[in-house]
């Protein structure tokens, strides 16, 4: 007989550490099997994975032809050096070539390398040093990704790499600049021109941004944004780099968050979707201008397990399943649903001042007021109200990813209707608590 689940937590807590928490107060759910979007932890609970994890397993947990493709690839060459060529790194390079529009990979672990690798890729191809990010965003935990993210977890390890310049993002509930959707003229592009002009034209090399902005608040940009960006990079030379490492491969019903808006960035990066999470996989993908420019020029950058057989093989069994079994037309299906659910809850609890979604991609913002939208936690912290609706969700074993005043909701894209409608309705008896929390009845929000 196994050990018990409490006795396999205390291990975990006393020999290793989790990420971003005080040590003596991680607490630990034992994670003990998982099947699709469901897993269930060492007491025998079962739990709705409505986080995808941490926004990764797209094609659910424990997928059959996933799983057979690594132990199949385990079974014929489980590592080779990264100046090897091997049969799953050249299908997925070329699989990745078709989806994206773009030319090469260069693979890496994880987002956080990949947009490393991407930064690094584009300082050198354009001579120029400046990166620009946005304030709510975020890349990654290494010292560039994280001095890259505009996101408050960079704080405690600043000042951290130099030629990194931020601006203000697509928040069109909190516009930075007082306008609505409307009356706005877009200057949460025509600023970003303003920046380029203070800082120099010919010293920024790049424009990092998310496809979609992920652990940040989900910000869904105007269809217009993604078109005047890539027209103002073009006017002065400068690269578009991708992240679309949450919102890419299904998480919107694309294999790209910015392929609903019609445009083409010169490098995007991906890791999550990329391979589901079943094996440590990302990648920087670039156009040709820049692949041809490394087929001469010097690639200053490697990684012991660039190019892994297992993590490569896992990635072409993981795209082949968004095709074959139509991953994506489920997503859009879903997604309608979804988005027909959260706009009721806007309507209905005065907790929601805002719900934005694209796909299976999508967050509630609470607030405590509607008209003032003054946010139900403050950014960078919690309250009571929050502790108590992520609590409460947890009591119901609905495993889903709350932050500052919100709450995502971005179950694996293998969800059917009915797993979806479950976990929407244990949400809105969290949102009714909220709203006696705050003294205002759904009534009265209507």
């Amino acid at each position: 007989m196994g050990r018990s689940s409490k006795e396999v937590i205390q291990e975990n807590r006393d020999y290793t550490m989790f990420s971003w928490s005080v040590q003596s107060t991680s607490n630990p759910i034992h994670m003990a099997k998982a099947q699709g979007v469901w897993f269930w932890d060492g007491d025998g609970n079962k739990w709705l994975d409505f986080s995808s994890q941490l926004i990764n397993i797209n094609v659910g947990h424990q997928h059959p032809k996933v799983l057979e493709a690594i132990k199949k690839q385990v079974d014929e060459l489980c590592f080779a050096g990264p100046s090897f060529a091997t049969e799953p790194r050249g299908q997925l390079g070329k699989k990745l070539a078709e989806v994206t529009g773009l030319k090469k990979a260069f693979f890496t672990l994880g987002g956080a390398e990949a947009n490393e690798n991407a930064m690094k890729m584009a300082r050198l191809f354009t001579g120029r040093d400046k990166i620009i990010t946005r304030y709510r965003s975020y890349h990654g935990a290494t010292m560039g990704s994280m001095t890259a993210s505009g996101d408050p977890r960079r704080w405690p390890v600043e000042p951290g790499v130099p030629g990194i310049v931020r601006v203000f993002d697509p928040y069109c509930y909190r516009c930075p600049f007082g306008k609505t959707v409307d009356s706005c003229k877009r200057e949460c592009v025509s600023h970003i021109e303003e920046v380029i002009q203070m800082e120099g034209p010919t010293t920024i090399a790049a424009i990092l941004v998310e496809g979609i902005t992920g652990s940040n608040g989900l910000l869904v940009p105007p269809d217009d944004y993604y078109p005047k960006l890539r027209a103002l990079c073009d006017k002065y030379g400068i690269l578009l780099i991708d992240d679309e490492v949450m919102s890419g491969f299904g998480r919107t019903g694309k294999w790209l968050a910015t392929q609903h808006y019609g445009i083409k960035p010169d490098i995007v990066t991906a890791a999550k979707g990329l391979t589901s999470g079943y094996m440590p996989l990302g990648s920087v993908i670039v156009s040709e201008q820049i692949a041809d420019y490394f087929e001469t020029h010097m690639l200053w950058g490697g990684l012991t397990y660039s190019g892994h057989p297992v993590s490569c093989a896992a990635a072409v069994a993981n795209l082949s399943v968004y095709e074959e079994e139509s991953i994506f037309q489920n997503v859009e299906k879903q997604g309608k649903y979804l988005a027909d659910r959260l706009e009721a809850m806007r309507r209905k609890y005065a907790c929601v001042g805002d719900v934005r979604y694209k796909g299976l991609f999508s967050v509630i913002e609470l607030v405590r007021n509607k008209a003032t939208k003054e946010a139900l936690a403050p950014f960078n912290g919690t309250s009571p109200e929050m502790g108590k609706l992520a609590a409460f969700l947890k009591s119901k074993h609905i495993y889903a990813f709350s932050r500052f005043n919100m709450l995502w909701v971005c179950p694996p894209l293998v969800v059917t209707l009915e797993e979806l409608k479950y976990g929407l309705d244990v949400i809105e008896e969290a949102l009714a608590l909220t709203d006696q929390a705050i003294g205002a009845s759904p009534v009265a929000a209507d």
